[in-house]
């Protein structure tokens, strides 16, 4: 190696070459540290800077109400719920995740011929009212246990001895876990592709959507998710979606100008715990019928299949040209398996 005015021996050489990557790689190990250092803060503090406004055009959901809703009040939350027929029996119809008492629309009427029907808002959903995280003391309202206590709060308030469950989707989850905890309220069950082996987020994601930096976002997430992508998912839910007229689209849609809306979808998120109720299936005593249609894409049919295995004496129904909810999509074939069912246990 030759500079001007210096010579240098291949020992010289390599101890300046050894200099100069030694210092090299201070400064760029500086460099990386400062990086870490920059996108620690980031994470951990950037989403705490990140405004979350709130929306706009949002109502009390009593205004959005239709004219046959009715309300009435359970543990500070204002219940939206539907009734009709007088007969002795009653039916309690629970919804599933992101739906409301609109999904039942089609079955009511009818069903309410020879019964008494009640179909309800689960809390975090509809037009029932959506408590905020310090407006409830214990634990949330949103939880699995708080809304399978609410259908039996429910059924006190309005003088209800013993229902028939009847549970879509989440709410058969709801339904199920309500008959195993209160089974001397229950005269049968009604699962209609119910969602037993996948009732909520995998547990790393649970884990996850709790880290304080990520439970402050994630209402965004829930407005991203439900606004850019809500015709998609019931689309998916149908077996044929050209049946989705833009009327029904609309009656999907009505619940999201809610006020709070996606803060309450988030609570219900945060709130949910597994509770392994396909290891508690034989433990169910009353008459039970489950229902799904042949082309559920989102709680496949085979599951529903598992699920009539594990009870004791359950029947199957399997309705063909149907998706995920066939009490929309096939509402006749829908009612004619209810029907038959109920003249048998009841």
């Amino acid at each position: 190696m030759y500079v001007e005015g210096w010579n240098f021996t291949k020992y010289e050489q390599g101890k300046v070459f050894n200099q100069i990557r030694r210092e090299f790689m201070k400064h760029f190990c500086r460099i990386i540290l400062v990086l870490i250092v920059i996108i620690l803060l980031f994470f951990s503090f950037g989403p705490f800077l990140i405004p979350i406004p709130p929306l706009e055009n949002t109502l009390p959901p009593e205004q959005l109400a239709d004219p046959d809703s009715k309300f009435v009040t359970i543990k500070n939350i204002n219940v939206h719920y539907k009734i009709a027929g007088k007969a002795d029996d009653t039916l309690l119809l629970l919804h599933g995740f992101g739906a409301s008492t609109f999904t039942w629309n089609k079955v009511i009427t009818p069903l309410s011929k020879d019964y008494t029907v009640i179909a309800y808002d689960r809390t975090g959903f509809g037009f029932t009212s959506r408590p905020m995280p310090g407006e409830w003391r214990g634990e949330s309202p949103y939880s699995t246990q708080s809304q399978a206590d609410q259908t039996i709060a429910l059924m006190d308030t309005l003088r209800v001895d013993k229902a028939v469950l009847i549970g879509s989707s989440a709410g058969g989850m709801i339904a199920t876990l309500t008959t195993l905890t209160y089974p001397e309220r229950i005269k049968a069950l009604i699962l209609v592709d119910a969602a037993i082996f996948r009732g909520g987020p995998p547990g790393w994601l649970i884990s996850l959507i709790r880290v304080p930096q990520i439970k402050r976002l994630g209402p965004l997430f829930v407005r991203k998710y439900f606004i850019s992508s809500s015709k998609g998912a019931r689309e998916l839910a149908w077996h044929d979606p050209s049946k989705l007229t833009a009327e029904k689209l609309e009656g999907y849609r009505k619940p999201l100008r809610a006020r709070n809306w996606d803060r309450a979808l988030w609570e219900h998120t945060l709130a949910y715990r597994p509770l392994h109720l396909e290891e508690r299936l034989g433990d169910i005593e009353v008459p039970v019928l489950v229902i799904t249609g042949d082309d559920d894409m989102i709680v496949p049919q085979e599951d529903s299949v598992r699920i009539a295995r594990k009870i004791p004496y359950a029947e199957l129904v399997v309705i063909p040209y149907s998706g995920h909810v066939p009490h929309e999509e096939t509402p006749e074939e829908f009612l004619e398996a209810v029907n038959k069912f109920l003249e048998k246990v009841l």
